[in-house]
Parts: structure tokens; C-alpha cells; sequence
């Protein structure tokens, strides 16, 4: 039994011996491996390892020693975490003594020292101890970089787990770290240097009497000069390397009287990327420095960084520079002052002062931009700059702007003031005396209504900004300069189209200011828009012309832009809906576009109202009930002399009252939400009219009951409401509401009710939660679809059904979904229906703006175009391969209906499978399916280059054909094909080169401008194509 015993003891270790004899005598490199499996898995231990090692530890060949050792450290660098402390000891005791042999054997026992350094077991003292050793007996920069790399790994090590200990060496380590990295080239290698010398800093490491050492040792990489080689396998950027050292230079203060002045001259040189290293590298230690340190410094600084801006070629120069000097200022503002101390921050703001504003006043004015750029910069660095510069400039540019009378001079004064106005807007001021503008407003309010009364455009934009401004800080405008701002806005309110910037900008500041006067805006202008509004109509009864039509669009639009206060909203809104009635009544002559206008101001009005729930709900019980009546009056029966018009019941009209209906109502609480529906469903399904005002009509409202034709088109309102609702709110009469929506959706009398009873339909199925009643529904409009597709009046309705509710299935994944895909796919082939099912594809893709939004609480699934491009494409291609030919043209359209709508992603991995039918759709007659196929290709031909590059044949000949389309939208869009083809490889292309210039030059002649420039751009491709540096 014991000699069973020792033979078992035995094996294992002759295993070893005979690895660690091809590992040192054999070369091999795969043993090493193996040793420390068998370390980890128990079979040896690192005792045996190091016995077995022995005779090759005391060989006198040096390279014998190394290759042991170097296998010891590889099974080290792999099981360092299962050794004992014990063991610890006696390694690191042993590989300390093995730093004294030949340099053949260090790397090897760098690397088992770096083992060591990782392990948990590492005893008390023995960092400090192995670190000694190494300072003393390592000459580091003689070694590889690889071997460098690793002492560094070693020192980073220590550093994260013996701080403290290292610490305790005192100057002694940073002085061994110094003369280890002095000489240090590599770049992976000074990225782990930089990032221990930070770490020494921002550590509190003792750095005296070595501080200065330690500056040149690292700050002679600056600035850096790297530029990666090709292919760099390491990735390393001369940004990191930039971060790194720019992270080293601004840590300590102890850097600034060395590192100041370096600054100072690298920013005085010609080389750029010194510039801006420089300037970032001062913005940085600004946010380190104090007074003390930067005391001495304050001028040269200051004298290069206005060179910088008054000279330089280079607008990051210019940006680096302004931001340095407003770290600067900010720097020497929040330093803290003795009461002896000399103030730096008044007498540096004193010296740019001097420096810069007698450039404000120069005659040509040719440096009043850097100027007001330097200024500007160091006042936006705290309130107290900022009230020293403007208190001191202020005045001086008021002075100019009176004393040019040019428009475009007066207009850079009032930029530099608007400037001046945004800094103050940052700080606050409890004290509104303390307020440095206040001594200043009357001047400041007499340059800006200057600037809006001069004739010059642009001087009125800037005027309109600097209002604004001006108008969002308290007390800076009286109660008469608001009457005369807010004259001044309504009169550019109604500027003529050559000045279409100032109307849109001084729409925009009315909407900014009335929410912070709202009491001005109410006194002064709606009045005004009132009766505008008045006029408006009186010029639309006599049949006005379109100037005045013109003037009535712009009062709208003023209404709605002002609405910004829930005060205002009141008195905007009834105005509005009075409007709307005033244009449904005899007498009037308005037709489709002005109350499309109304509708559009109220759509606007809607969407303000949206963020208050308070503001948002009193749009809604007041301007739907009203729209409804409205509409349900116009559908009602005409008597027998009356001349009521029928605009509202319009298809543009309805469109646009449905955009008003839903925007009032996605944002509505779910309680209020229902309260409204308790109202608005019953309307239409028992014609409860109740709740509407004005509500005596000379019949019955019954859109669903054999109502007239004019009543069934209101049912595109009730879908505008009930489609927008939130999803947990409970529809009353659910149920009846459904099936009567089926019945209409397949009434063949009017086609406009029946889409849009089929839409509120699959909207309402859309949301509905999963269950039972969800499945009958789903079953009735199966049933219903399948009855009405076999022949028949109402087959196209049926159809307008499946498309609708199939779209509302594929956007909540139902499973039904893919059958009634499958239904859609079928009517391809479809005689009469085919074209149609095709064009049904790009509904489905594509985003509703009425009714299944997100913004409607729809549920729509995160990327589902992708899963239906998985589960239908395969089936539309093999459909499109069986089909005979006069079907084909439905099945490409389709399929490019479904490729157009994904991300270009989604379809490369297909593309080999699919561009041999995008390449025949592109002769296909249909406009529709040329159009979509080019908008598909186009991003391919960048993105998948190779690919494309295997049909340039067919590609270039189909996209010359189709720039003499028909139609201007295919022309322009093969001609970006065209461009896009350049992208593909030159040597392909330059076949092709001259026969491409020759037909391109046909739509140069185009008489589409659009057209023309497209051609322009596509040909000078062309044209470069095999130049050099193209």
C-alpha cells in the first residue's frame, strides 16, 4: 500500500519534470499552460513547480535561468490569487534577489514580480520592499517596452492596493518614479506613466524638493506630436495622450511657476495644435489655480490670448482663447481675498477694458468683434465681471449706436448689446437695486423700439431678439414701453412676404412675452387682433382681395402664437370659435382655406395648451363641443330658401377639425378623459345632444341610423376623439359603438364615412386589452371582411376594412395579424383590387398622423416594420417569382412599399436575395413604385458598395432613363442615384465615365430649377471621377 502510495506521488511529478524540460530545454511554448491548469486543478503545487524548476533556477547559462523563471512567472501570472502568504514571502524574496543577475533574466522576473504584485496574500512591507529593489537595481528605459510596460503595471499596482505604504517612502518614490520614466517614448507606455504621476498629485504623494523634477520629466511630451502609424493595432489617439498630460499639468498648483510661462510660449507659436493645447491646458489649471499662483502671469497671459482673438487664421484658436480667459476671470473671481490683498480681478477686468474699448469706438469698426468677443468672455465668467465690464461698456455702445446712422453699423452695436443683455440674464439679483441694466432701461428701451421702427430687416431681427431679452428680466421695461413693444409686434405681425423672417420672429417673441405679460398682451393686442378679425370678415363678405385674405391668415396665426398664458387662452379661444362661426353663416364668402385657417390657429392653440392640464382641459370642454355643433348644424337638412354653406362638411375641412379634436384630447387625464366620452359617444350613437351649445337643429342627429350622407361624414370626428384617448379609459356603449362602426365601414354611399368609420374602428381595436371581447370583435370584422371581398358594391370599403385593421394589428404584434397579411398578399393577383393591396403595403409602414399615434396612446411595438420585413418579405418575393406577369408589378411595388419604410441595416443582409427585384421594379411604368425603389437604392449604393458594384451596368442605364421621367420627383431622384454611384469603386466606374457626362448634360436644360441642380451636382461628379485627390 505504500509503495502504491509513493508511485502515486511519483507520476505527477515526473508529468512535471518532463513539461518543465520542454518548456526550458525544448522551447515550447504550450507546457507553460499546462503546469499552471495543473496548479489550479490541485495536481501540483507551486512548491513542486519551483523544485522542479531547480537545476534550470542554478544553471549557469543565462538563458537556461531566464526560460525557467520565465515559466514560473507565467504560472504565477495565472494562479497568483491561490497562493498563500508564506509563499508569497519566500517568492518575492527570492525574485528580488534574481534583479541582481544577468540582464538576460530581468524580464522574466518583471513578470513574475507583477504576478506577485496582483496578489491579495501580499504581506505588509513587501511593496515598498520590491519597489526599492527595483529603483536600485533596474535600469527601466534600457529595457523593451514591453518589459517597461510591465514595471509600470507593477508600480500601478502597489499604488491601487499599498497606498499607504508607498506613501511612506516619501520623496524616495517619487524620485526612484522620476528616474524610471525619465526617457520614456512609447506611447501605451506613457498613457500608464501619465496616469501614476496624476495619481501621485491627486493622492497627496510627498512630490518636495522633487516638484520641479517631476514638471520636466513630464511636461517635455508638451505639446504632444503623435500621429498614430496605419492600422494601429493598439488604437491609442493623440487625444489620449492630450487628456492624459493636459490631466498631469493642471493638478497641482505646485506646477504653476513652470508651467505658466511654458504656456505663454507655446501659445506665441506658429504650430496650431500647440495653440490649443496650450489654451485648453490653461482653461483647465484655472480650475486648480488661485490668485497667488496666477498673480504674476495676469499679463503676458492676457497679451497672448488677445493676439490670439485679434489675429488668428483659426476659429478654434479663437474659441479656445475666449474660453481661457473666461476661466481666467472666473479663477479670480471666486478666490478668496484677505483684506490686504490686492484686488486681481478689477485691475485684470481694468486692463482688458483698456485694452479693448477704444476699438468699440474706431470709425471702421474693424476690430469691434474680437473686441465685444473678448469682453464678453471675460463678463461671462461670474456676476461680478459681468457688472464691472457692462456698467463700464454699456454706455459706450448706446453712444454708438446714436452716433452711426447706417443700418447694418447700427445693427452689429445692438448684437454687441444683446451680447452684453443675455450675460446679465444668467445672474440673478435679489436686490433690484443691485441690478447694474436698471440705471440703463430708458436708453435700452429707446435703441430697441429704434431698431424695430427702422425700415432695415435685419436691424428689426436683432431689435426683436434684444426685446426679448430685454422683456424676460424684471423691471426693465415700463408699463408704457410694454404698449409701445407690443405695437411694435403687432405691426411686423402683418409685415408683407418679403419680410417673412421678422413676421415669424416677432410671432415668436409675442408668444415669449405675453407668457410673462400676460395682462399687456390682453390689454393691448388681442383687443387689436379682435378687430382685425372683424375686418377680416367684413372683407371676406365682399368677396375681399387676397392681400386682405392674406391679412386675415396672419391675424390667425397672431392669435395662436400669443396663446401662451391660460389667462390669454381665454379671451384667444372664444374669439377663434366665433370666427369659425361667423365664416359657417349665409353670408359669407369663405371657402375651404380660411376655415382650414382657423382650424390650423386652433391646432396650435391646442398644442400650448397641452403641458397644463388645467389649461389643456378648459380648451377641450369649450372648443369640442362647439367644433361639434358646428358641424353637426352644417349636416343637418338645408330649408328650403336658405343658402347655409356646406364647407365644414369638406374632406379638407373635416381633415383639419380632426387634427383640432385629437390634439385636444391626447393629453386629457384619464377621469376628465372619460367625463368628456360620456358625452361625446352618446352624441353619436343615440344623438343625446345635450351638452352642445346652440343645440336646437331642425332633426335628429343619427349618423349610424340611416342618417343623411353629410352626418356620416362626422364620423371622422367622433374617430378624432375617441382614437385619442387614453388607453385605460372605458368607452361607454363599446359594444354598439363597434358594430355599428363595421356596418358604416362597408356602406359603399360614401366613401369618406366609410374610411373613416373603418379607421375608428381599428384604432379602438388597436388599443383594446387582450380578451375576450377583443376576439369577438375580431371575429365580426373577419367575418365581415370575408363576406364583402367576394363580390359586390361595397367590395373596395371591405378591402379600405382589411387594410385598416390589419395595420392595427401588425403595430400591437397580434397573431392574428400575419393571417390577415396573408389575406392582403393574396389580393395581389387581385384583377381589380391588386393595384390597391399594393399600395396598401406603404400603409401599413407607415406612421398615421389622425388615428394609431403614439402620441394617441396607440400600441405600437418597438421596431415592428423589421418583424414584418422577417415575416412577409420571403413570402412577397416568392409570390413575385410565381405570379404571372401582368400581377408582378403589384408584388415589386409592394415589396419596395415594405424596403423604403426599414432601415438601410435591416435590408443589406437581404440585399443580394432582393436587388434583382429592385432592379426590375425600376422598370416598372408606375410612378409610385420608380420613386420608391430609387429612395431604397440610394442609401445601398453608399452603404454596400461591393454589392451594387456587380449590376453597374444595369444600374447606370436604368438611372439615365429615369432622369428623363415624366415625373419631377423620379428625374431628381435618379439623378442622386446617379451621384451616389460615385461612391462605388473608381475602376468600375471609369467605363462608364464619358457616356455618363454625355446624358447628363440633357437635364442640365430641365425646366425644374431643382431638377437642374441635382444635375449639377451629379455631373461634377462625374466629372472628377479618377482626378487626382478625388
Amino acid at each position: 500500500m505504500a509503495a502504491a502510495a509513493t508511485l502515486e506521488a511519483v507520476a505527477p511529478t515526473g508529468a512535471l519534470q518532463g513539461l518543465v524540460h520542454d518548456f526550458v530545454m525544448g522551447q515550447q511554448e504550450g507546457p507553460a499552460d499546462r503546469v499552471a491548469a495543473g496548479v489550479k486543478s490541485g495536481s501540483y503545487t507551486v512548491l513542486q513547480v519551483v523544485e522542479a524548476l531547480g537545476s534550470c533556477l542554478e544553471n549557469p547559462e543565462p538563458r537556461t535561468r531566464a526560460r525557467g523563471i520565465q515559466l514560473l512567472s507565467q504560472v504565477l501570472l495565472q494562479c497568483h490569487s491561490l497562493l498563500l502568504e508564506k509563499e508569497v514571502v519566500h517568492l518575492i524574496l527570492f525574485y528580488e534577489n534574481r534583479l541582481k543577475d544577468h540582464h538576460l533574466v530581468i524580464p522574466s522576473v518583471l513578470h513574475g514580480l507583477k504576478a506577485l504584485s496582483l496578489c491579495v496574500a501580499l504581506p505588509p512591507g513587501l511593496a515598498v520592499s520590491v519597489l526599492k529593489a527595483i529603483f536600485q537595481e533596474v535600469h527601466v528605459q534600457s529595457l523593451s517596452q514591453v518589459n517597461r510596460h510591465t514595471v509600470y503595471s507593477i508600480i500601478s499596482n502597489f499604488m491601487r492596493t499599498r497606498d499607504e505604504e508607498l506613501k511612506g517612502l516619501g520623496a524616495d518614490f517619487t524620485f526612484g518614479f522620476i528616474q524610471m520614466m525619465d526617457g520614456e517614448k512609447d506611447p501605451r507606455n506613457l498613457l500608464v506613466a501619465f496616469r501614476i504621476v496624476h495619481d501621485l498629485i491627486s493622492r497627496d504623494y510627498t512630490l518636495e524638493p522633487f516638484v520641479e523634477e517631476l514638471f520636466e520629466v513630464t511636461s517635455c511630451y508638451f505639446p504632444i506630436d503623435f500621429t498614430p502609424p496605419p492600422n494601429d493595432p493598439y488604437g491609442i489617439q493623440r487625444e489620449d495622450l492630450v487628456l492624459s498630460l493636459q490631466a498631469v499639468l493642471a493638478s497641482t498648483a505646485q506646477f504653476a511657476e513652470f508651467l505658466l510661462p511654458l504656456l505663454v510660449e507655446k501659445v506665441d507659436s506658429e504650430i496650431l495644435n500647440a495653440k490649443l493645447d496650450s489654451l485648453q491646458t490653461l482653461h483647465a489649471c484655472c480650475a486648480v489655480y488661485g490668485q497667488k499662483e496666477l498673480k504674476d502671469f495676469l499679463p503676458s497671459l492676457w497679451a497672448s490670448i488677445r493676439r490670439e482673438v485679434f489675429q488668428t487664421a483659426s476659429e478654434q484658436v479663437e474659441a479656445e482663447g475666449l474660453a481661457a480667459l473666461r476661466a481666467l476671470t472666473a479663477c479670480l473671481s471666486c478666490s478668496v481675498l484677505r483684506t490686504d490683498a490686492e484686488d486681481l480681478l478689477d485691475s485684470f477686468l481694468s486692463s482688458i477694458l483698456q485694452d479693448c474699448r477704444h476699438h468699440l469706438c474706431e470709425p471702421d469698426m474693424k476690430l469691434v468683434w474680437p473686441s465685444a468677443k473678448l469682453l464678453q468672455a471675460a463678463a461671462g465668467a461670474s456676476a461680478r465681471a459681468c457688472d464691472h465690464i457692462t456698467s463700464n461698456v454699456l454706455p459706450l455702445l448706446l453712444e454708438q449706436f446714436h452716433k452711426h446712422s447706417q443700418s447694418n453699423q447700427r445693427r452689429t452695436i445692438l448684437e454687441m448689446i444683446l451680447g452684453f443683455l443675455k450675460l446679465q440674464q444668467k445672474w440673478s439679483y435679489e436686490d433690484k437695486g443691485e441690478r447694474p441694466l436698471s440705471g440703463f432701461k430708458d436708453q435700452l428701451g429707446s435703441v430697441v423700439f429704434m431698431a424695430l421702427a427702422d425700415p432695415n430687416a435685419q436691424l428689426q431681427l436683432v431689435g426683436i431678439r434684444t426685446l426679448t431679452v430685454l422683456a424676460s428680466q424684471p423691471d426693465l421695461l415700463s408699463s408704457g414701453d410694454l404698449e409701445l413693444a407690443v405695437g411694435h409686434l403687432y405691426r411686423l405681425s402683418f409685415v408683407e412676404e418679403d419680410s417673412q423672417s421678422c413676421r415669424v420672429a416677432a410671432l415668436e417673441a409675442a408668444g415669449h412675452l405675453a407668457a410673462l405679460y400676460p395682462v399687456a398682451f390682453s390689454s393691448y393686442l388681442v383687443p387689436r387682433l379682435a378687430e382685425e378679425l372683424c375686418v377680416g370678415e367684413l372683407d371676406l363678405a365682399r368677396e375681399g382681395e387676397a392681400n386682405k385674405c392674406a391679412r386675415h391668415l396672419r391675424c390667425l396665426q397672431a392669435l395662436s402664437a400669443v396663446s401662451t398664458h391660460p389667462s390669454i387662452v381665454k379671451e384667444t379661444l372664444p374669439l377663434l370659435l366665433q370666427h369659425l362661426c361667423q365664416l359657417n353663416k349665409g353670408n359669407m364668402v369663405a371657402g375651404p382655406s380660411e376655415v382650414i385657417a382657423v382650424c390650423q390657429s386652433l391646432q396650435q392653440l391646442a398644442e400650448k395648451c397641452q403641458p397644463d392640464p388645467e389649461n389643456c382641459w378648459y380648451f377641450h370642454q369649450t372648443a369640442v363641443p362647439r367644433l361639434l355643433a358646428l358641424a353637426v348644424q352644417a349636416s343637418m337638412p338645408e330649408k328650403e330658401h336658405a343658402v347655409i354653406r356646406k364647407v365644414l362638411l369638406e374632406d379638407e375641412v373635416l381633415a383639419a377639425m380632426v387634427s383640432v379634436i385629437g390634439t385636444a384630447t391626447t393629453h386629457l387625464s384619464p377621469d376628465l378623459a372619460a367625463q368628456s366620452a360620456a358625452h361625446i359617444v352618446p352624441l353619436f350613437l343615440d344623438g343625446n345632444i345635450s351638452f352642445l351649445p346652440e343645440n336646437s337643429f331642425p332633426c335628429r342627429f343619427q349618423p349610424f341610423q340611416d342618417g343623411s350622407s353629410g352626418q356620416r361624414r362626422l364620423v371622422a370626428l367622433l374617430m378624432a376623439f375617441v382614437c385619442s384617448l387614453p388607453r385605460d379609459v372605458e368607452i361607454p356603449q363599446l359594444n354598439q359603438l363597434m358594430r355599428e362602426l363595421l356596418e358604416l365601414s362597408c356602406c359603399h354611399s360614401c366613401p369618406f364615412s366609410s374610411t373613416a368609420a373603418a379607421k375608428c374602428f381599428a384604432g379602438l381595436l388597436n388599443k383594446h386589452p387582450a380578451g375576450q371581447q377583443l376576439d369577438e370583435f375580431l371575429q365580426l370584422a373577419v367575418d365581415k371582411v370575408e363576406a364583402g371581398l367576394g363580390s359586390g358594391p361595397s367590395r373596395s370599403q371591405v378591402f379600405t376594412l382589411l387594410l385598416w385593421v390589419t395595420k392595427a394589428l401588425v403595430l400591437r404584434y397580434h397573431p392574428l395579424s400575419s393571417c390577415l397579411t396573408n389575406r392582403l398578399m393574396g389580393l395581389l393577383s387581385d384583377p381589380e383590387l391588386g393595384p390597391a393591396a399594393a399600395d396598401g403595403f406603404s400603409l401599413l409602414m407607415s406612421n398615421c398622423t389622425d388615428v394609431m399615434t403614439r402620441a394617441g396612446h396607440a400600441e405600437v411595438r418597438l421596431m415592428f416594420r423589421q418583424r414584418f420585413f422577417t415575416d412577409n418579405v420571403p413570402a412577397l418575393v416568392q409570390g413575385f417569382q410565381a405570379a404571372p406577369q401582368d400581377v408582378k408589378p403589384n408584388y415589386l411595388k409592394a415589396l419596395s412599399h415594405v424596403l423604403n419604410s426599414l432601415p438601410k441595416h435591416v435590408v443589406l443582409p437581404e440585399l443580394p436575395t432582393l436587388l434583382s427585384l429592385l432592379l426590375e421594379a425600376l422598370s416598372s411604368p408606375d410612378c409610385v413604385v420608380q420613386l420608391s425603389t430609387l429612395r431604397c437604392l440610394q442609401p445601398l449604393l453608399l452603404e454596400a458598395p461591393q454589392v451594387m458594384s456587380l449590376h453597374i451596368d444595369t444600374l447606370v442605364t436604368k438611372f439615365l432613363n429615369l432622369s428623363s421621367s415624366p415625373s419631377m420627383a423620379v428625374r431628381i431622384a435618379a439623378l442622386q442615384c446617379m451621384h451616389a454611384l460615385t461612391r462605388l469603386p473608381t475602376p468600375v466606374l471609369l467605363p462608364y465615365k464619358p457616356q455618363v457626362i454625355r446624358a447628363l448634360a440633357k437635364p442640365l436644360d430641365d425646366k425644374k430649377r431643382l431638377v437642374r441642380k441635382e444635375a449639377v451636382s451629379a455631373r461634377g461628379e462625374w466629372f472628377l471621377l479618377g482626378s487626382p485627390g478625388s
